[in-house]
């Protein structure tokens, strides 16, 4: 099959039907770009809910530049990877004050601005403007080492430039937005990771994986690296109704408000003295269990414990929160479990 026919039979598979999606019925370059951004290692059934509030709250590129960001990070609860809201915030900043207030309409330009990289350039470029680039995500870099039966390691530099330049030639110049989006779908729904739906492909006669029977064996992706462990405590440090939190400075969850916490901590007297270094004194009261969250690179096992403070003592980068005030604030999904033992023990008013 011949480029020209590779790509008339997926855009005919996908105009015969496909997921009904709210961001596929949009030219809107922003809404196009807020879906995409928030698509990025999240599903997209997932992202339904959160991509029609965040534009009910943030509904031009002005209002998301001009958004608290604390307001914003909360808008982001719950999707995770929140570097993401804040590369999304100076990247409209930098809109507004340099195109005003509207997404440019060039690949180059695109792909310069904060979080947006060149499968999220190209994405942008074709389908809200109608230009002729690719656009190369883990779906369709899929589908197209299987197509190509392309068996060397995905994730190199050269192997990376030979996937985007034959994504390139397949574009076609007439709808290259709706190109793209048959290609997604097509790795998303049909040529999956596990169990592709090889017998119902628009395009298994010319598949060379198919043909080669090594489809499912596609594409060959470099060993991960063994996910480090942290055993972390966290601590629950409770003064008249009000619960300590602490804003983390550190990269993973830079920014955003947890519990103090501590590596390798069970000992009460331990616990108590991490407090008092940050100018609390406390006394142990109890334990509350164990919670666990898988990041990328990192696997947190969390024990939770309740101290009772003496005073509400100022801390640097803290503040006391009321019951009201910690479900308002933005809080990763790592520290769900402590924020909802956090919660139950302020709403008893202990």
């Amino acid at each position: 099959m011949d480029t020209q026919n590779f790509t008339r039979s997926v855009l005919d598979w996908y105009d015969r039907g496909h997921r009904d999606l709210p961001w596929r019925h949009t030219k809107d370059a922003y809404r196009i770009w807020i879906s995409e951004i928030m698509l990025q290692q999240t599903r997209a059934e997932t992202v339904i809910s959160y991509y029609e509030r965040f534009l009910s709250r943030y509904p031009t590129v002005r209002s998301l530049a001009d958004a608290p960001q604390e307001e914003l990070l909360k808008s982001w609860e719950g999707l995770g990877y929140y570097s993401r809201a804040r590369s999304l915030q100076k990247a409209a900043q930098i809109i507004v004050s340099q195109y005003g207030g509207e997404l440019p309409a060039d690949v180059e330009r695109l792909r310069a601005l904060p979080g947006i990289g060149d499968y999220t350039a190209g994405a942008i470029a074709s389908i809200a403007f109608g230009i002729p680039a690719a656009a190369v995500d883990g779906n369709v870099e899929r589908v197209l080492c299987r197509y190509d039966a392309v068996t060397d390691t995905v994730g190199t530099p050269a192997v990376r430039r030979a996937i985007a330049a034959r994504a390139q030639e397949l574009v076609p110049r007439d709808r290259p937005g709706a190109f793209a989006n048959a290609m997604m779908e097509m790795g998303a729904t049909m040529c999956t990771p596990r169990s592709p739906k090889c017998l119902l492909c628009p395009v298994r006669e010319s598949c060379k994986g198919f043909l080669q029977g090594i489809a499912q064996e596609l594409p060959v992706k470099p060993k991960k690296k063994a996910q480090r462990v942290e055993h972390r405590a966290v601590l629950l440090c409770m003064c008249d109704g009000r619960v300590l939190i602490v804003r983390r400075n550190e990269k993973l969850l830079g920014g955003l408000y947890v519990f103090p916490d501590m590596p390798d901590g069970t000992d009460p007297a331990a616990l108590c003295a991490h407090m008092e270094a940050l100018g609390v004194r406390t006394a142990y009261d109890a334990s509350l269990g164990h919670a666990r969250h898988v990041f990328t690179h990192i696997i947190w096992e969390m024990d939770i414990h309740l101290l009772l403070a003496d005073a509400c003592a100022p801390v640097p980068d803290g503040r006391w929160v009321t019951r009201e005030e910690l479900a308002a604030l933005p809080l990763p999904t790592a520290v769900r479990r402590a924020r909802e033992l956090a919660m139950g023990i302020l709403e008893k008013g202990r």
